[in-house]
């Protein structure tokens, strides 16, 4: 078999380096490019998408990891993407896991482990940082106690405009793109798209266009 050809993304050039610098003695891995963003990593795949597993990182701008993995899966299912986080919190594990990631392991994971779990998620496994392999299986045992997970939401009610701008959100059309459509400011687009959140109570894009699909809204 030939190198593990790896990708890392993440919006901190020191953590990205550092994460590099872990894994750049071992000689069967290929670290092909650092990204510093979410689209940019699918711009990168979109020209080729020749890739074994991608190091992600979960909170970024314009487009976060768990946005990412989404996308990516469903594009690219064969590339394996393993989660790296400073936090372990339960809706962000479950989020990642929800959108297909391979594995979740915490950014201060030494190299040797580092390096077992990207060896390990390419043969199939899913690698995961104890205190995160602590929270899933509680997750499981008690869903009740993961608000996201409950079957019975209450039901939102979005005004007409609100589900125009979540419609467009959800066919990935940026706030100026959507402003321009609608003909609106993008500060407004920004002010009706905290609204949704606020009502469906959600943190994301991906988790508002997932909420609001399951209710019917959109």
């Amino acid at each position: 078999m030939g190198k593990i050809k790896l990708a890392i993304v993440d919006d901190n050039t020191f953590l990205a380096r550092a994460i590099r610098e872990k894994l750049v003695e071992y000689t069967d891995l290929d670290i092909k490019y650092m990204v510093y963003n979410g689209s940019e990593l699918l711009a990168k795949l979109e020209k080729s998408h020749n890739l074994d597993l991608v190091l992600m990182d979960i909170e970024m701008p314009i487009l976060d990891g768990i946005e990412t993995v989404h996308i990516m899966k469903q594009k690219y299912p064969h590339i394996k993407v393993l989660m790296l986080t400073v936090f372990d919190n339960d809706e962000n594990i479950f989020n990642a896991i929800r959108a297909g990631a391979d594995g979740y392991l915490l950014k201060e994971v030494e190299a040797d482990k580092l390096y077992s779990a990207i060896k390990e998620t390419i043969s199939g496994g899913a690698a995961m940082s104890p205190s995160i392999a602590v929270k899933t299986l509680r997750l499981l045992r008690y869903p009740e106690k993961q608000e996201s997970l409950t079957i019975t939401e209450d039901l939102v009610e979005l005004s007409v405009r609100e589900r125009e701008v979540l419609e467009q959100l959800s066919e990935g059309l940026s706030y100026t793109v959507i402003a321009s459509n609608l003909f609106l400011s993008p500060s407004t687009v920004r002010k009706h798209i905290e609204n949704i959140y606020k009502k469906l109570q959600v943190h994301n894009k991906l988790e508002a266009v997932q909420k609001a699909r399951r209710q019917s809204l959109i």
